[in-house]
């Protein structure tokens, strides 16, 4: 498999996206390429993954001096204790703004990471070699750093682009299945926001990606993924207007995930898919979406096995909590929830019918429960 690469465009920074199958034992050779001035690098791993995968990093950076710091990745760790106690290292180490933090991990890891980069002597370089399907195909591109308050999830962060993006398939051979359906959300969630035939590719290979892990069909569509998200971040780099439309399915995923106290129970992926489903039922009561194509979207899920029943997951007092910190998110004001909904698959509806009052939204979530 070739090594594939994709240049993202901002307004601040332009970076590339580099894709291919063992690529991480090129890391060394493109830092060398895209950053020539680096001399020590911070590696900010987690300790969940595979040891040789560090192993293989390590070796392609042989020439660099290096500093690692091994954690276990949970959404816990985001936060200002960790960020500080990391910061403090590397003022220890001398770290300079030319040398490099790159992250190894999935989204967690790379959050963590980019907004350490940022706020070490106003701008570390970073990159990020994002080891979760889920962070491959988002959570790494566009910039958004964060961490986590206990008023909610990503409440405290920054945009800081990365200096590229090292995207290796081959990490994805050991992640377990839960996981890959997690990260499928966000390549469903990038075809029913922008890209009705991205959704009938997916309807084809949707079992290719999650079950049997194919690596050329993965990689295609990691490359799909990504090109959307690109796209979307070159067009709205700090997600004034037109990057809302990412949001699809999140604002209600925040709510579960903190509902849920980020626990094991319910990972991002999982809420996420839970978030759309809901988003895409409401976009069909508020008379945008057709039945026709909610039955299309109900299909995929239930021929993927994805999950799509919120009783499954909460009971019905637990709505009063999911609604709370649903109107925590950053993007609501008073009492109204603003949410991405569906015109039909493959666009969203920007109208402001999609700015609605909490105790309709709670209203609605109750009838899951009868």
């Amino acid at each position: 498999m070739k090594t594939n690469k994709l240049t993202v465009k901002t307004k601040s920074k332009i970076y590339q996206i580099y894709f291919g199958n063992n690529i991480i034992s090129k890391t060394g050779a493109l830092i060398e390429k895209n950053l020539p001035g680096v001399k020590k690098i911070c590696i900010i791993s987690d300790k969940k993954l595979p040891k040789f995968l560090l192993k293989k990093l390590i070796k392609s950076l042989n020439t660099y001096e290096l500093k690692i710091f091994r954690l276990s990745a949970n959404e816990k760790i985001k936060s200002l204790k960790i960020a500080n106690k990391i910061i403090e290292k590397l003022l220890d180490y001398n770290f300079n703004r030319s040398d490099c933090v790159i992250a190894l991990g999935g989204g967690v890891v790379g959050d963590l990471s980019a907004f350490i980069s940022n706020l070490t002597k106003r701008g570390l370089r970073f990159v990020n070699i994002p080891s979760t399907l889920l962070a491959q195909v988002d959570a790494s591109i566009g910039g958004k750093t964060g961490i986590n308050s206990s008023k909610g999830k990503n409440l405290i962060g920054t945009f800081y682009q990365p200096d590229f993006i090292l995207s290796d398939v081959s990490i994805l051979k050991s992640l377990p299945q839960r996981e890959m359906i997690s990260g499928y959300a966000e390549i469903l969630k990038h075809s029913l926001i922008l890209d009705k035939k991205l959704f009938s590719w997916l309807s084809k290979n949707g079992e290719k990606i999650i079950y049997q892990k194919n690596k050329y069909i993965l990689n295609e569509a990691i490359i799909k993924s990504c090109k959307i998200k690109s796209n979307v971040v070159n067009k709205d780099e700090k997600e004034k207007n037109f990057r809302m439309i990412l949001n699809f399915g999140h604002t209600f995923a925040h709510g579960f995930e903190a509902a849920k106290k980020f626990s094991k129970e319910l990972n991002h992926g999982e809420a996420v898919l839970l978030g759309m489903i809901i988003a895409s039922e409401l976009s069909n009561k508020n008379k945008n979406l057709t039945a026709k194509e909610l039955v299309l979207i109900k299909n995929h899920y239930i021929n993927l096995k994805l999950p799509m029943h919120i009783n499954k997951y909460f009971k019905k007092k637990d709505i009063s909590k999911i609604i709370y910190f649903m109107k925590k998110d950053k993007k609501n004001f008073d009492e109204k929830i603003n949410l991405i909904l569906l015109k039909r698959i493959g666009k969203t509806d920007q109208s402001k019918k999609s700015s609605i009052h909490s105790a309709k939204i709670k209203e609605f979530l109750k009838s899951y429960f009868i």
